[in-house]
């Protein structure tokens, strides 16, 4: 096959140099003697090529990359004993906790196939992802709690782009998936080094705006959604640019158009409505319905995936509970894109979005200094899990409530009020 020879013809390389280089100086702001750990998609790899030139240009001390491959991803559902679901290669996660630990920092290219497992036995997909996150936790821990700089970037995986553009040749469909790869992350601008400032500033403006307000919860009303989210003691309002507990600040996220605060554990009370499909671990899970109580869900529905998604909510108590509210208007350019990307990194930039599992210690004031036990006393959630999935449109009204009881408006018909 030559799917290397067809991504790299209908892939602009002027912007693909540029992305890697935003990846380096803006998501990372990878630092002289740093080690810097990447994993990607074997299709990436154009991509990996280009951010380790631009990590050692940057003085990186080592850069190891580490590839994932759809085929053999295949296989091992295909031909492998029951009791291999079970598994995971946690002296692999371990190894990168060690190196997070030692001052690597972290670097994630997104491209996986969305339906990759679609046609997989959910239930061994569920083991594996259980597996999996079991055994990566040590090193998510390192990553969630912002020990480290750490990003996230895109390449268009012809596999991913032809369940985005079905309609269109392969060539063609990596081609526009990657003009809108490289719109939302503004490497399509002349500065993207630049205009990640200006956009990391306005974040920055309607973070500084919420944590003033210091509302109690959010309470979001809309079609199928009637939703108090309360908001965990002490919480603080991020977005953009953050600086991690090693001094370093790094984008996480690119693209990113949200701010996000963390929710109290315990107090999320009523029913939500998914506003777009989740794509999670090759499963579409599609118009998800949710009633929480005290802050668990206690019913849980999909139109798909729904054997998936509640064998996701039985992963741990946690699970069950939210770890993260984030603020989008309907018209981030994402949204106004029009396109449903079947990744997270991009679609929960279209739209307000919620989060499964595990919080963000670095969404409480003085973050850096509380232990766990002041994290989960505050209302932050712990779990094997962090999973965004939409519930804004231009449908959806936000009130921020005060601690009096008074309402601010937040949100009108998705857009800032």
């Amino acid at each position: 096959m030559n799917i290397q020879t067809q991504s790299k013809s209908a892939v602009d390389p002027i912007k693909l140099e540029k992305l890697a280089e935003v990846a380096v100086k803006v998501g990372l702001q990878l630092q002289h003697g740093q080690d810097l750990i990447i994993t990607a998609p074997i299709a990436a790899l154009p991509l990996v090529r280009l951010i380790t030139k631009h990590a050692y240009m940057a003085g990186a001390g080592l850069v190891t990359a580490f590839y994932a491959d759809e085929v053999t991803t295949l296989a091992r559902y295909a031909h492998a004993p029951d009791d291999s679901f079970d598994k995971a290669s946690g002296w692999l996660y371990e190894g990168m906790a060690r190196a997070f630990a030692g001052g690597a920092a972290r670097l994630a290219i997104a491209g996986d196939n969305p339906m990759l497992l679609a046609d997989q036995d959910p239930a061994k997909v569920a083991r594996a992802n259980k597996a999996n996150s079991m055994a990566y936790k040590p090193a998510l821990e390192k990553i969630s709690n912002f020990d480290i700089n750490w990003n996230i970037v895109s390449y268009p995986n012809p596999s991913w782009a032809k369940v985005v553009f079905p309609d269109l040749p392969e060539e063609e469909a990596v081609f526009k998936l990657a003009e809108a790869i490289f719109a939302a992350s503004r490497v399509d601008l002349a500065d993207p080094v630049a205009a990640w400032a200006a956009h990391n500033t306005t974040l920055r403006s309607r973070s500084d705006w919420l944590n003033g307000e210091r509302f109690e919860a959010l309470h979001f009303t809309g079609p199928g959604t009637d939703l108090r989210v309360g908001l965990a003691d002490g919480h603080e309002w991020h977005g953009g640019a953050s600086t991690a507990k090693n001094g370093i600040t790094c984008n996480p996220n690119i693209p990113t158009e949200e701010v996000f605060t963390t929710p109290h554990a315990l107090k999320v009370e009523g029913h939500v409505s998914s506003t777009k499909p989740l794509s999670h671990q090759g499963t579409l899970i599609d118009e998800i319905q949710v009633r929480f109580e005290g802050g668990r869900i206690v019913e849980a529905k999909a139109s798909k995936g729904e054997a998936v998604l509640n064998k996701v909510l039985d992963t741990d108590d946690g699970a069950r509970r939210l770890g993260e509210v984030a603020l989008v208007p309907h018209s981030s350019p994402i949204s106004k894109s029009g396109i449903l990307f079947y990744n997270t990194l991009f679609d929960e930039n279209a739209s307000c979005h919620i989060a499964l599992g595990q919080c963000y210690s670095k969404c409480f004031l003085d973050g850096a200094s509380l232990s766990q036990e002041q994290i989960t006393a505050q209302g932050g959630n712990s779990s094997l899990i962090h999973i965004d999935w939409m519930i804004g449109s231009d449908k959806v009204d936000i009130d921020g409530i005060k601690p009096d009881g008074s309402k601010v408006p937040v949100m009108r018909k998705g857009e800032w009020a």
